[in-house]
């Protein structure tokens, strides 16, 4: 709903008097360009050819409009996975969409750094528009790597300034050669730092911050919604630094509109869902532009907009080459590995779930291994075994790393996934709070192979780990043990704190579809079996009261 403060203003505003000045934004668009499930092949509500039909009918009213991805764009779908793995040497196709729609920049993403750094800086010189993120630095310099650490653009005479910050957190969960030379500063102190800075040298009349973060607090009542750890800090940037009318958020994967501080927030959600709209309206006092009112607007998707043509076109020989690969059958699945229920997979042993920790197990050599259901669409494996199962199942281009961890990091580890549920008043089990919101996190919940061990849902958390053996010795806390995982878990990604800093005793390069595709090729058929090493329990019904964290 369009605020009536703000028609108030455009209404009080001669034609002559009034400029005003409008710029959409995409975020976390993950690869999701052609609008087409890569699982069922069957259209689907949302994806950036759809949004392209709406920023063309905008660009229509208003030439001068400004367009800006906020990141987390070249990663994500099959699509995106073939491009980097098979045809790396050619253009991207989420560049060549962008510029078949005439972005005026694109902000870097924590997943751009995913296929590595040598294949970003490639994809980064294919497309018309350049890349910001200030913070990103060379290492040992203040020097934005990336070149743009901001732009001037102008919505007819307005004088438009963009600056464009990442997440500082990369380090914790990208694998270090994917970023080697870099330093990433803290994104909030680049804030502070280049805003008074560009307001100085540039004299902008509207200073937007287009940061690839999302926010530590709720945006209405300012309370804090996760632990903090620098990861999220648009609520510090809106409340702490001065002279921004704009910030663009994204990483959460929200979809949100709002004010904090005098500042106008948005985040447009993830994978083309919505479209963000920032208006603002000057007038001209004295030569110069002063800033009357603002406003931000989402524009959902919801399959109401047809397909552009002209980005389908920009994609569709990376489509099509990428839809027969994905049909390529590798073997085949004796047993039952569906997943019905995501949720009751977490909370018992399940043959998908061993399977995918016995190829771990065997790749890196170790006999302990912990893995997650990376989305609520995965669905495991039926009969015949393709590669759009797998890449479907295996959305995240993870590589394999064996740590080496003590007993108490075990157990302690258990306790982190524990806190993953709560215990509801009628006796059932549900998903904590601080798992869904403010983005959800099923894949921060795992699952082990090679322990015996019971989560009681009904004990506080922190206390929960009620059982934990080793081919039925309890476990020491002082033992050590070699541990396979993915290389985001091996950083402490999640909260998984007690990883950090532990010795590495090997690791595995190859991407982790890349490993499951090679077992079932070489196997031909894979057994479903199920050892129910682990479940989780509710010994007593104790309420809500274990909605804590």
């Amino acid at each position: 709903m369009v605020p009536s403060t703000y028609i108030e203003e455009v209404s009080a505003l001669t034609e002559q008097a009034m400029k005003r000045c409008t710029i959409l934004v995409t975020s976390d668009i993950h690869g999701y360009i052609s609008a087409a499930s890569y699982r069922t092949q069957e259209d689907v509500d949302t994806g950036l050819a759809r949004l392209a039909t709406r920023i063309k009918a905008e660009r229509a009213q208003e030439r001068d409009l400004i367009l800006i991805d906020n990141g987390d764009l070249i990663q994500g779908t099959p699509l995106t996975y073939y491009a980097a793995n098979f045809k790396s040497s050619k253009p991207h196709p989420a560049i060549a969409a962008l510029s078949s729609l005439d972005y005026d920049a694109a902000v870097v993403g924590n997943h751009e750094f995913n296929y590595g750094l040598s294949y970003l800086q490639q994809v980064m010189t294919e497309g018309a528009f350049p890349w910001l993120s200030a913070g990103i630095v060379d290492e040992g310099t203040d020097t934005p790597a990336f070149g743009m650490p901001y732009i001037i653009k102008r919505c007819g005479e307005v004088k438009v300034a963009i600056l464009g910050v990442t997440t500082h957190y990369i380090p914790n969960w990208e694998h270090p050669d994917h970023i080697a030379g870099l330093d990433f500063q803290d994104a909030l102190n680049t804030v502070k730092t280049w805003v008074p800075r560009i307001r100085a040298k540039e004299e902008p009349d509207l200073m937007i911050v287009a940061y690839h973060g999302g926010f530590e607090r709720d945006v209405v009542s300012g309370e804090w919604t996760e632990r903090y750890t620098g990861e999220n800090q648009g609520y510090a940037m809106c409340m702490e630094v001065e002279g921004i009318d704009m910030l663009i958020t994204g990483h959460q994967h929200r979809m949100l509109t709002g004010e904090i501080n005098g500042v106008s927030v948005i985040q447009p959600g993830c994978n083309g869902q919505a479209l963000g709209k920032l208006e603002a309206v000057f007038e001209r006092v004295e030569g110069r532009f002063r800033l009357r009112s603002k406003r931000a607007e989402l524009i959902p998707c919801q399959g109401s907009y047809a397909k552009d043509q002209e980005v389908l076109e920009a994609i569709r020989p990376y489509e099509e080459q990428t839809q027969v690969w994905l049909d390529e059958k590798l073997g085949s699945v004796d047993g039952d590995m569906k997943i019905d229920s995501p949720h009751a997979l977490r909370l018992a042993d399940h043959p998908f779930i061993e399977f995918v920790n016995k190829v771990q197990m065997e790749a890196a050599g170790a006999d302990v291994s912990n893995t997650a259901l990376l989305s609520e669409d995965t669905h495991g494996f039926e009969h015949t075994i393709t590669m759009r199962d797998i890449l479907t199942n295996f959305i995240y281009p993870n590589t394999l790393t064996v740590l080496r961890v003590s007993g108490d990091d075990i157990r302690k580890a258990l306790e982190q996934s524990a806190s993953y549920f709560t215990l509801q008043a009628d006796g059932s089990i549900a998903v904590s709070r601080s798992f869904l919101e403010p983005k959800t996190q099923h894949y921060n919940y795992d699952m082990w192979e090679g322990i015996e061990y019971e989560l009681d849902v009904s004990m506080p958390i922190g206390q929960r780990v009620v059982k934990l053996t080793r081919q039925g010795t309890p476990i020491e806390g002082g033992q050590t043990y070699e541990v396979v995982m993915n290389n985001y878990r091996a950083g402490g990604g999640g909260e998984y704190e007690m990883y950090r800093g532990k010795p590495v005793v090997r690791e595995v390069t190859v991407d982790m579809s890349e490993l499951i595709a090679g077992y079932i090729r070489e196997k031909g058929t894979v057994e479903a079996s199920c050892n129910h090493n682990w479940r989780v329990i509710a010994s007593e019904a104790i309420g809500s009261s274990n909605e804590q964290r």
